[in-house]
């Protein structure tokens, strides 16, 4: 082979070419020439190839921008397109085609400065960039509605468009509002109105970077004082029962107004229960579980809190321990924390039940020790606590609707591995004690149902575990760490927003709320507007002035809400009518035996799936109706038995003065007159037109006025439109 010259010009070309080998043909040196070269300079001292890139320095997400690249010094003007020096770009900071069109991410990523670059294909070394700055997409406001909320001058507004992003505002004229972010589409405020506007304008600023508003909206604002509909709904959602004085109440505060009250309001506890000897009221020495309902029924029908009972009664229908399982003595003390944790956070609920010796019992976390080598803990506490009330079994969007794999399945929630470390995690918690001392003995052999289970390290499991997203509680923690470590774990999951405010909707204002209305709650839940999440109040506050909670109380034809459970129907019976309790020994319990008889007792539920269970479909049918899950043809006639004993004053223990000379029996004089105030109270003015004529036709023939109040109740409170809380 014919040896290389060693000129310097061929030593330059290898250098600048990066050759690493020659091609020799003929004898002949085939190298390059120094003009290829982008880093070096020809005879005249100019780079060779030189690449410029010209277009937008910012873009916003979701949008597209076009880029050029002008190269010099070669016939080849090819270049590579690059975003952060990843060819073509990624999904995180915006892709970039053969031709220089940039996609912006549909979102910004954390850092919203990039760089452009294009690179020459004649030379990798010779390369154009263009910083670009990523900013926020123009809102886009496509409708708007204004519900009024509160005072007659305060209003619930609702945002629907695109291209919403966390941090806009709505405007209202020129004026920022505090804003909820709900989604991409949706957001709310709470505006005041000054009296006599007609309408407002109202559009939507996305934050820095790159600022925007959206164009104006003109919404139509119309006065209305809060009716005696509005009152009636909002208390048959909200309490155990309106009456005359509690609507009376909420026409004059309105509506924010009265749940801001009955905040408030200080509990109505129930009162402990002796182990022995049991009160005479008990009636049984072997049902302390008695004991418990009289002092529930008389709580949640005379109390002044009525929100905080209603919503505590909610809650144990979803933290559900049962009678038929733990002692009586267990169920003063759980409630009283449940309506006391009613208006705190989530966060502080899970807690509580958690270390309840009611629940400890009843799932078998009291008393659960670390297992031994090769064995597993008690998984009964963990499993039911992520299934049934915080997250539930499968992923879910903000909205409840489940997330779907690549097949169309949904994605379960959690493992049995995970299952698994949680019960190691609530290992090592026995019964506590009054005086609140640190236990050392495992397990504490004296019986408490009223103070909180109490830690002890000894008897917990050390070892590390690994829970949802990856979260790891390090091994070495104590008792209280870890289970502080895991409910916080299940408190973050995204799951539990949508999972949680869902069943509270179902429980409160409808069976089937919308997939947007529980998507609202949800934002609520996870951000108070103040960046605190599990707000209870923010949350209860949310579910009932919200657009669809509120809707039927000025449209009559609305098509919401839900069953009305046997216990619903009775306290509503004992409140609307003022029925006084005359048994000698105070005892509300006998109200158990007719609510027993139509499936449901306060705090027997069959299961830890409660009475019915939050997803039961009407057989035959699509509707979630969950309350329907203990209504059958039994229940049905045996109500209509217990409707006629109510208006017949023969309900065991109570009286109800529905006599000529009652308020009722005065106003019975007009039957069309007390047909519409039964409606008003009963059914909150929903009344089909045709069902009060009927009614009044039915009544006006007869000849006393207590018999006209007794017939036109009974045919209200059994017809099937009263069965249903629209």
């Amino acid at each position: 082979m014919q040896q290389l010259p060693q000129s310097p010009s061929v030593a330059v070309c290898l250098v600048r070419c990066g050759l690493l080998a020659t091609a020799i043909f003929a004898g002949t040196l085939i190298g390059c020439s120094n003009s290829v070269s982008s880093g070096g300079t020809g005879g005249g001292g100019t780079p060779s190839v030189q690449v410029a890139v010209t277009g937008s320095s910012a873009v916003r997400v979701g949008s597209t921008a076009q880029y050029a690249a002008a190269v010099t010094g070669t016939a080849n003007t090819s270049v590579t397109w690059e975003i952060n020096g990843l060819v073509g770009g990624s999904a995180a900071t915006g892709t970039i085609s053969n031709s220089g069109l940039y996609s912006a991410p549909a979102t910004l990523p954390a850092n919203a400065t990039l760089t452009v670059t294009a690179v020459s294909q004649v030379s990798a070394s010779a390369s154009g960039t263009e910083s670009v700055a990523l900013q926020n997409p123009v809102p886009i406001l496509t409708s708007a509605t204004a519900l009024q909320v509160g005072s007659s001058l305060s209003y619930a507004v609702d945002v629907i468009g695109t291209s919403f992003v966390q941090g806009a505002t709505i405007n209202y004229g020129s004026t920022a509002q505090s804003t909820t972010f709900v989604s991409s589409t949706e957001l709310q405020a709470t505006i005041t109105v000054p009296s006599g506007t007609t309408s407002i304008g109202l559009s939507v600023t996305n934050p820095n970077p790159g600022s925007s508003s959206s164009s104006t909206a003109t919404v139509s604002i119309t006065f209305f004082t809060t009716t005696a509909t509005t009152a009636a709904r909002l208390l048959d959602q909200a309490t155990f029962g309106p009456t005359t004085a509690a609507i009376t109440q909420v026409q004059q505060m309105g509506v924010s107004a009265w749940i801001q009250n009955q905040f408030s309001q200080p509990t109505t506890t129930l009162a402990a229960i002796p182990t022995n000897p049991l009160p005479t009221l008990c009636f049984s020495s072997n049902t302390a579980y008695s004991c418990a309902e009289s002092e529930w029924w008389q709580a949640v029908i005379t109390g002044p809190d009525q929100l905080r009972q209603r919503v505590a009664f909610a809650l144990s229908e979803m933290f559900v321990i049962s009678t038929q399982t733990v002692p009586g003595q267990t169920i003063p003390a759980y409630h009283n924390m449940l309506a006391n944790d009613a208006f705190t956070n989530f966060a502080t609920i899970m807690h509580d039940v958690s270390v309840s010796p009611g629940m400890g019992d009843y799932l078998n976390m009291l008393n659960s020790a670390k297992p031994a080598t090769g064995q597993i803990a008690n998984e009964n506490y963990a499993r039911e606590n992520m299934q049934l009330f915080t997250i539930g079994l499968d992923l879910l969007n903000q909205d409840g609707s489940l997330q779907l794999d690549g097949s169309g399945n949904p994605i379960p929630a959690y493992t049995q591995a995970q299952v698994q470390a949680f019960a190691r995690a609530y290992t090592g918690w026995t019964y506590g004690n009054a005086a609140g001392t640190t236990l050392t003995k495992f397990p504490n052999s004296t019986a408490d149902w009223v103070d909180p289970m109490q830690p002890v390290d000894s008897a917990h499991d050390t070892t590390s575990k690994t829970l949802l997203n990856s979260t790891v509680l390090p091994a070495g923690q104590t008792t209280t760490q870890d289970l502080a470590g895991a409910l916080g774990n299940l408190f973050n999951h995204p799951n539990a927003g949508p999972f949680v405010c869902k069943q509270l909707i179902q429980h409160l204002v409808t069976s089937t709320p919308s997939p947007a209305y529980v998507s609202r709650v949800a934002a609520v839940f996870a951000n108070n507007g103040s960046g605190v999440r599990g707000d209870m109040q923010a949350v209860i506050t949310a579910i009932l002035t919200d657009q669809e909670a509120r809707a039927g109380d000025t449209n009559a034809s609305f098509d919401g809400g839900h069953f009305r459970e046997p216990i619903l129907f009775i306290t509503a019976m004992m409140r609307a009518f003022n029925f006084s309790n005359t048994s000698t020994t105070g005892s509300w319990v006998s109200l158990s035996t007719y609510s027993n008889n139509l499936n449901e007792r306060p705090y027997r539920a069959n299961s830890v799936f409660n009475f019915f269970p939050p997803d039961y479909v009407i057989p035959a049918t699509t509707i979630n109706a969950p309350e329907f899950g203990i209504e059958n043809t039994a229940t049905a006639t045996l109500q209509e038995s217990l409707a006629d004993s109510i208006v017949n004053n023969k309900i065991s223990a109570f009286t109800v003065d529905l006599s000529n000379t009652s308020s009722w029996g005065v106003l019975a004089a007009n039957p069309t007159n007390l047909v519409t105030a039964l409606n008003t109270l009963l059914m909150h003015s929903q009344m089909p037109s045709a069902m009060q004529t009927a009614i009044v036709n039915t009544i006006t023939p007869l000849t006393s006025n207590a018999q006209r109040v007794r017939i036109a109740i009974f045919l209200i409170v059994t017809s099937p439109q009263y069965k249903i809380i629209h």
